[in-house]
């Protein structure tokens, strides 16, 4: 791994409290994990976002991230690719007060919208023009307060990742990300595991949809390279813009990996091809139904088809060990659903644990 100080500067990360064993049962603590780190002493910090503003089938995502924080206490510390990662320290920032409260607020707004369009209405219809314009507002302000957040740690030389939340949400941390390399000359590609591409123009005139997050990264100069995972829901527009873009747009859909895996061409070699399209540089972009509906379905968009999470974790894994540098990353779309609720929050934070220590991995620290 490359290891690169440039980036992330090493930091003295203090031992954890003596009466503080990674075998003991996990505290609910309001940390992540219930690990004993405040943002001071670690090296990867976590923002919390829960917002689901968006969202055009179902909804709960925006209790994402505390069904998140409540599973993750089971989760075992020795992670089997990093055993002591946590040791470097992972802290949980508590979500700004406002995106909550703007979240419930918003979503009626939007709702507005979205029953005037599945009416044969028009985005262009003067009857919802208030309504679009508060949401699409309320969601520059969401970016901002990410973006700050984001900001502020990485200049600190920290790690940042982001739990969500609908996949509008990174959208700030990726901005953030990108300024921090830019400011030392460096570009990035991102990861993207979905079952949708994400590639649509202010989807249902909604600026900053969920459904919009990849089109809006890629306004970003620094992102060289967006490729995308598992896809398996996209429209024309979409499959256009990745066919125009240069190769700026990498796709492997999952009929294309499914045909390759059928064909007998095994997962190692499908993964090294992925990871061949990665800069140095990589921020890992996690929507929860990248993965078959079984591991996730609560989520707000499942479709049928995707990646196990066997499948993801050993992506990951070989991202992490080719010597690239996880810059960020963001997990989304987990929904503490009605049904199946608890398995939905234990996929997910397995998922956010899995990505806390690749990422760790990859930088340069005192932890074996």
């Amino acid at each position: 791994m490359s290891g690169s100080d440039s980036v992330f500067p090493k930091h003295t990360v203090p031992a954890p409290p003596e009466h503080f064993s990674p075998d003991d049962v996990g505290v609910d603590n309001g940390n992540y994990f219930g690990l004993p780190f405040g943002a001071a002493e670690a090296e990867l910090v976590l923002l919390s976002v829960p917002w689901d503003v968006t969202v055009s089938y179902n909804g709960g995502t925006a209790a994402g991230p505390a069904a998140i924080l409540a599973a993750s206490t089971q989760v075992e510390l020795r992670d089997a690719h990093y055993p002591e990662g946590w040791r470097r320290g992972i802290a949980t920032v508590p979500a700004d007060p406002w995106i909550a409260e703007a979240s419930a607020r918003l979503r009626a707004e939007a709702e507005r919208v979205i029953a005037h369009l599945e009416a044969g209405g028009s985005t262009v219809d003067g009857e919802i023009a208030a309504p679009l314009a508060a949401v699409n507002a309320g969601s520059e302000r969401l970016n901002d307060i990410v973006f700050a957040q984001a900001a502020s740690f990485l200049a600190e030389g920290r790690i940042v990742g982001l739990v969500g939340g609908d996949h509008s949400t990174p959208l700030g941390l990726i901005r953030a990300v990108a300024g921090s390399l830019a400011a030392r000359g460096e570009e990035f590609g991102i990861l993207h595991l979905d079952a949708h591409a994400d590639l649509r123009a202010a989807y249902e005139g909604f600026a900053y949809s969920h459904a919009s997050i990849m089109y809006n990264a890629l306004q970003l100069p620094q992102v060289v390279r967006l490729v995308q995972v598992g896809i398996r829901d996209f429209c024309d527009g979409e499959v256009d813009l990745a066919r125009e873009s240069g190769g700026r747009i990498v796709q492997y859909d999952d009929y294309m990996l499914a045909e390759n895996a059928f064909e007998g061409l095994d997962w190692g070699m499908q993964c090294a091809g992925i990871i061949e399209q990665l800069p140095e540089n990589v921020y890992v972009s996690f929507d929860i139904d990248g993965l078959s509906p079984d591991n996730c379905p609560g989520t707000g968009t499942p479709v049928p088809g995707g990646l196990s999470y066997r499948e993801a974790v050993y992506l990951l894994a070989r991202v992490a060990e080719s010597g690239r540098r996880i810059v960020g990353f963001d997990l989304t779309e987990v929904s503490p659903a009605e049904n199946d609720g608890e398995w939905n929050a234990n996929v997910g934070a397995r998922v956010l644990y899995k990505l806390c220590n690749l990422t760790l991995k990859t930088v340069s620290g005192s932890a074996g």
